[in-house]
């Protein structure tokens, strides 16, 4: 029997899955005092009113909001992508130290962690002969196996980089230019990234009859 082809996701709704739970967690630290009637039972007064209240608020919005885009995503799908799953148990485990130990610093190097661990993926697969960007992907892309080695090559550093870069951020910024940088920043430095592979890409793509084959070398 054929295997049963995965529901692809709407690319609109994928986009909204993406960016909703940013776009809350960036309001949220933006103006902390409208959802403080939902967060009340879960905070201190201090993490309500304090210095950090914006980001303690927009740490417990982000949570719950994560998993909602993840059953989402498997409710149309049937399975669950890996890096937003990964993204999702980062979110929850250094979101419950955030506001456990009252300490704003857990949330900041999250995305440190993230992308550390991405970039140890991505290079210590091609060290053993196995580019993972294409499941990374999903295989969105059909490229020849010396692309998806450069490819991988190239997300990997990427991934050093910004964890290079979150570290100088929350470390030397203010909170708020921190959250900016999370989003939109972030996502402005990724997709001028991914711009900027175009033309790498087209040199490497191969025609959609070899796809198939080109994919079982993974």
């Amino acid at each position: 029997m054929k295997e049963q082809a995965k529901a692809p996701l709407n690319p609109w709704l994928k986009l909204l899955l993406e960016m909703g739970p940013l776009l809350l967690f960036f309001f949220a630290n933006a103006r902390p005092a409208l959802f403080r009637p939902l967060v009340a039972p879960f905070l201190s007064a201090e993490q309500a009113t304090g210095e950090n209240a914006g980001l303690f608020t927009a740490t417990l919005i982000l949570m719950p909001t994560v998993l909602v885009t993840l059953f989402i995503s498997y409710g149309v799908t049937r399975r669950l992508p890996i890096m937003p799953l990964v993204t999702a148990i980062l979110v929850i485990v250094f979101g419950a130290l955030t506001l456990y130990w009252h300490d704003p610093s857990f949330i900041k190097i999250k995305p440190t962690i993230l992308y550390v661990g991405f970039a140890a993926a991505l290079l210590g697969g091609l060290l053993f002969g196995k580019p993972l960007l294409p499941i990374m992907l999903d295989q969105a892309l059909d490229l020849s196996e010396k692309g998806w080695r450069l490819l991988t090559l190239r997300w990997g550093l990427f991934f050093l980089g910004m964890a290079l870069l979150n570290e100088f951020i929350w470390r030397t910024q203010s909170t708020d230019v921190w959250v900016a940088f999370k989003f939109p920043g972030t996502m402005i430095l990724a997709f001028l990234f991914t711009l900027s592979q175009i033309p790498f890409l087209k040199q490497y793509e191969i025609p959609p009859d070899e796809a198939t084959h080109n994919a079982d070398h993974f």
